[in-house]
């Protein structure tokens, strides 16, 4: 059951114009994740993400990634648009944030721009920034959209969402 959308104010989009299948785009926004004073991601060349009800997942490439904080896990995931995913841990300021990134190393042919690149979770770190705005996290924990108060909702996530 689709929900009713929230009405879109000005300079908002709406989640539920977004397509499905989902895309994968270009984007020049500033986007910056912050933990305990460090950045370990700063980009204005992400790819993001887009999916009917989701709001954005953000990828950085990855020589805008501290690297040397990410180490790889044993875990992975499969999603039926992007491939298999991998995820990392998250070493900064003496914390270990387990699995808050993954990427896609080998993605299907229709997302060949996020290969390599890297997605965070928001709600695990300090800061993450769209063009200077605090995002918060998609509601549930499972997916790792980032909200902006230029988007127009409900988002998937929250509970009585599972089959939208």
């Amino acid at each position: 059951m689709r929900p009713d959308p929230d009405p879109v104010g000005p300079g908002q989009e709406s989640v539920w114009t977004y397509p499905r299948p989902a895309i994968a785009e270009a984007t020049t926004r500033h986007l910056v994740v912050r933990h305990r004073g460090v950045t370990i991601a700063d980009t204005r060349a992400a790819v993001r993400t887009l999916e009917t009800g989701h709001p954005p997942s953000y990828y950085f490439p990855p020589a805008d990634v501290a690297m040397a904080l990410l180490r790889p896990t044993a875990h992975r995931s499969l999603c039926e648009w992007k491939g298999q995913a991998r995820y990392f841990d998250v070493h900064v300021g003496g914390e270990t944030i387990a699995e808050a990134a993954w990427s896609y190393g080998d993605p299907t042919p229709g997302f060949a721009s996020l290969r390599g690149h890297v997605a965070f979770y928001p709600h695990l770190f300090d800061t993450c920034l769209v063009d200077g705005e605090r995002a918060q996290a998609q509601p549930g924990g499972f997916y790792g959209g980032w909200v902006t108060s230029d988007l127009a909702g409900p988002f998937k996530g929250g509970p009585g969402s599972r089959f939208w």
